[in-house]
């Protein structure tokens, strides 16, 4: 059991990634991107807290869940109970995908000194990386905001030592 501070979930979303998933957005951002589309998950002290088991055990009433997806605000700022989360979500068969507005090197840097972001990249299955950038803006990116972002697969970026970019069905 772990403790999350959240904005709220999406029980059903078919927008946050590929098919069915159960998406927690988190609460808490330092990146606050210009045109965001959830400025209300910036505040640290916004939102509420939840037990990671209550998300979990919802989201395996639905047997239509492909995965979880982590949103936010930015995941990576609470990765000790994510990683929890994702743990048990991928013993149960789930996938995980998380929207980070730091980039795969950045947090492969932080990784370095910090077992917690370790733990979160490495139970991440994909991974939407970078800032959403207003002026690169593009509504016809598939799960994500702007040209910059990148979909990685991470456990093939890890094993290859490179970025290994994710092909949606």
């Amino acid at each position: 059991m772990a403790r999350l501070r959240i904005a709220g979930v999406v029980p059903e979303s078919v927008v946050d990634g590929p098919g069915f998933r159960y998406t927690v957005f988190t609460q808490g951002c330092r990146h606050n991107c210009k045109g965001c589309h959830n400025p209300q998950t910036h505040d640290f002290n916004g939102g509420y807290l939840v037990d990671t088991d209550d998300l979990f055990n919802e989201m395996m009433e639905d047997p239509l869940i492909r995965g979880m997806t982590f949103s936010g605000g930015d995941p990576f700022e609470q990765p000790v109970p994510l990683a929890v989360l994702a743990e048990k979500a991928h013993a149960a068969g789930k996938d995980i995908m998380v929207y980070s507005g730091y980039t795969f090197e950045q947090l492969m840097e932080r990784a370095k000194s910090d077992p917690a972001t370790d733990a979160l990249l490495r139970q991440t299955d994909i991974l939407i990386d970078g800032p959403f950038l207003l002026e690169q803006r593009n509504l016809e990116l598939k799960f994500r905001g702007s040209d910059n972002q990148r979909v990685i697969d991470v456990p093939r970026s890890l094993a290859e030592g490179r970025i290994v970019t994710f092909e949606f069905e």
